[in-house]
């Protein structure tokens, strides 16, 4: 048996799936080198119907297509003319639910996450929100769905098992959205300097 969870577990629906990536991996390979990133927050949006700030609430778009595939894809999108967002799409396929990951700390290729990253100030900072993990990663509209779970994939998804049942997860209400923020679909790793912002907790969930 595998120690790393698989499709089937991304199958689940979105805020199932959102905490188990907490203290998972993200490895993106490239010419330059490896850069890894630990997932220390992440935001869950549910499918067609189901949340009216997901991408796919309303329905299968050119934009939003990589979201109705099977789970574990890396959906890709681009806001505010500059910057990219990376997101694992989960539940079966046709649902069109997916998980932001929205901040991590480098834990392999550090030098060439700087490189990346010139203004940021600390390591810290380096994947500390979502544009900045893209940028970090390398991540662009050209990787937009990359099979995540895939062997020779450029970039790799690993799920330790036993990742959730280790760290202590706080929850929270979405930020940066404007429709159904107060749903508390907001998981992050307590404590963990990465973290993008420290918004209003409604409650924690010891692991």
């Amino acid at each position: 048996m595998t120690g790393h969870l698989g499709r089937t577990a991304l199958s689940q629906p979105a805020d199932v799936v959102a905490p188990l990536l907490l203290g998972a991996t993200l490895t993106r390979s490239s010419a330059d080198g490896a850069v890894a990133v630990r997932i220390t927050e992440v935001e869950a949006y549910g499918g067609v119907g189901a949340d009216a700030a997901s991408h796919a609430h309303k329905g299968v778009t050119p934009r939003n297509a990589v979201m109705f595939d099977k789970p574990g894809l890396l959906y890709v999108y681009f806001i505010y003319g500059m910057h990219w967002c990376a997101n694992v799409v989960c539940g079966p396929p046709g649902m069109g639910s997916a998980v932001l990951l929205r901040a991590g700390e480098v834990s392999d290729g550090l030098t060439l996450a700087r490189e990346r990253r010139p203004t940021a100030r600390s390591d810290r900072e380096l994947a500390r929100g979502p544009a900045n993990l893209c940028t970090a990663l390398s991540i662009t509209g050209a990787d937009n769905g990359t099979d995540l779970l895939a062997r020779g994939s450029d970039v790799r998804l690993r799920v330790p098992r036993s990742a959730s049942q280790s760290i202590e997860v706080s929850r929270g209400a979405r930020v940066g959205i404007a429709r159904e923020a107060d749903r508390p679909w907001r998981w992050w790793i307590a404590g963990a300097p990465s973290v993008s912002r420290s918004p209003r907790r409604t409650s924690d969930t010891p692991r």
